[in-house]
């Protein structure tokens, strides 16, 4: 892949991951689904290192946008902070057991049916949207954030370490429907980004640094020019949808979402009865 196809590939690339990482839609499915598309292949594990950084790229967003609510997950008494640690151990261990599988799972090279399953979890989400904007119509009393919010929330992170299953649409739906308020629950669900996305970062970091992977030969200098622009572009979109995101939450209405993703669902689906990809 040239230079220049590998800068316009990761523009595509980066303000997609930038959108679909704070709304509720999954950016890895989206980050799946266009790399195949595209054409944008630097080998399993250059590829993953490459999502890593398109995430680092929103991280850079998230921690601009929230950078006062960051500051004070430092001072005392230190709950939110000890929420927040608490609510990635979820994510944290089932990526480490499982990582292996769910790449595999969602490998063409190795699974025919990934574009079924991404189709399953694709319409996952829809449906938990859509049954999160219906508890939340109805819900009249909400409480502020704590710890029997903050564990459900962890738990829907970890799930959505599956790509079609939306990281921040599963974190805000299991904040709002055990009852959380709309702004707490935005706020945190932002901030448990930023741990599990500096985890993933060093575990990718720590395979391209061994000499045994050979990572660093396979993605070459037009890889690591676009991984630049994928950055640039994803921290730029992730701004953006990170301001429309926290509307969107305010007002509770997901079924716009949920309805894009069922059509999304429907495509994979007929995309792998043709055998399109």
């Amino acid at each position: 892949m040239g230079i220049w196809e590998a800068i316009w590939k990761s523009a595509i690339l980066g303000t997609v991951q930038g959108l679909t990482e704070f709304l509720p839609v999954s950016s890895s499915g989206h980050l799946t689904l266009l790399q195949q598309i595209l054409g944008y292949d630097l080998g399993g594990a250059g590829m993953t290192f490459v999502n890593i950084l398109l995430h680092f790229g929103t991280l850079l967003a998230v921690v601009f946008v929230f950078r006062k609510d960051i500051l004070a997950l430092f001072k005392k008494p230190f709950k939110t902070l000890l929420m927040l640690i608490a609510a990635t151990v979820p994510a944290g261990v089932v990526g480490l057991l499982f990582d292996d599988k769910i790449e595999a799972l969602f490998d063409p090279a190795s699974n025919a049916a990934w574009l079924c399953w991404l189709a399953v979890f694709f319409a996952l989400t829809a449906f938990v949207l859509l049954l999160t904007e219906f508890v939340s119509s109805r819900r009249k009393k909400v409480s502020p954030l704590g710890w029997k919010h903050s564990v459900p929330m962890g738990l829907a992170q970890a799930v959505a370490l599956f790509p079609g299953v939306s990281r921040s649409g599963s974190t805000i739906a299991a904040g709002v429907i055990s009852g959380a308020k709309r702004d707490d629950v935005a706020k945190f669900s932002f901030l448990m980004s930023i741990p599990v996305i500096l985890g993933s970062l060093a575990v990718e970091v720590y395979h391209v640094l061994k000499p045994d992977e050979g990572v660093t030969v396979a993605i070459g200098t037009s890889g690591i020019i676009g991984m630049v622009v994928g950055v640039v572009f994803s921290a730029a979109a992730g701004f953006f949808a990170i301001k429309i995101m926290l509307k969107v939450i305010g007002k509770g209405n997901y079924k716009w979402f949920s309805l894009y993703l069922v059509i999304l669902s429907l495509v994979c689906f007929w995309l792998n009865v043709l055998g399109v990809l």
